[in-house]
């Protein structure tokens, strides 16, 4: 029998796993569990809302300290919510407080030996007439490969990836990605909603297959995880 490892996720809501009522949103997390093989547990302790700075204040990282073992991983991604400057509760700095909560999760890591993993911000769906903002969640992920670099920590840069792929397919075919519900259509929108930070079934699978990809394609033994 192999030996069982655990990957975690620490994350905000584009990662988090939905409650019922607000389906059909639904975290890139919880499409995760399926391309790993029978050893390896997927827990996602993404949450919606949170930043790196409300992560940890509020003691969801100390409690995955708790839990996490030598050969476990932690993936971390964080930066939508970190955005919100306004907000003091969650807003960070990218290049000043944002690297130095990055540091207290791999340090979290590196603690337990486990292994950290950073994952720059899936994209947000911005367009300009039919060209994708490259920048669509600031410097964030820029951010984060700068510390990545700085540190040597692994990093996979999802937000360049699934700009891409948002990107390529256009303002109207990304549409079908995203929490985009028409009045009517859904018993938990009713009114309908336009949102083009989540998404829906169909676009958390993608942006999932679009992580694994990555990963498949570096050299971290992460791969060897996978079915």
């Amino acid at each position: 029998m192999e030996n069982q490892i655990t990957i975690y996720i620490a994350g905000d809501s584009t990662a988090a796993i939905k409650l019922p009522e607000k389906r059909p949103e639904t975290g890139w997390g919880e499409a995760f569990q399926s391309y790993f093989k029978e050893n390896v547990k997927i827990e996602n302790r993404a949450i919606n809302g949170r930043s790196t700075k409300s992560f940890i204040n509020e003691g969801h990282l100390a409690a995955i300290e708790k839990s996490i073992q030598p050969g476990d991983y932690l993936i971390i991604q964080f930066g939508h919510n970190d955005q919100k400057l306004e907000d003091p509760e969650r807003g960070t700095h990218p290049y000043g407080d944002y690297q130095d909560n990055l540091f207290q999760f791999i340090q979290a890591a590196y603690q337990k030996n486990a292994f950290p993993l950073l994952l720059t911000s899936v994209t947000r769906r911005k367009f300009e007439d039919d060209t994708i903002d490259i920048v669509s969640v600031g410097d964030f992920p820029q951010a984060m490969i700068q510390f990545a670099e700085k540190y040597q920590v692994p990093v996979l840069d999802i937000h360049k990836i699934t700009n891409e792929f948002m990107g390529k397919i256009g303002n109207e075919e990304s549409k079908k990605y995203y929490l985009h519900v028409a009045p009517g259509q859904s018993e938990n929108y009713p009114e309908g909603i336009t949102d083009n930070t989540h998404f829906n079934e169909e676009g958390a699978k993608a942006v999932a297959q679009l992580i694994i990809k990555a990963i498949k394609q570096s050299e971290l033994p992460l791969k060897n995880l996978l079915k």
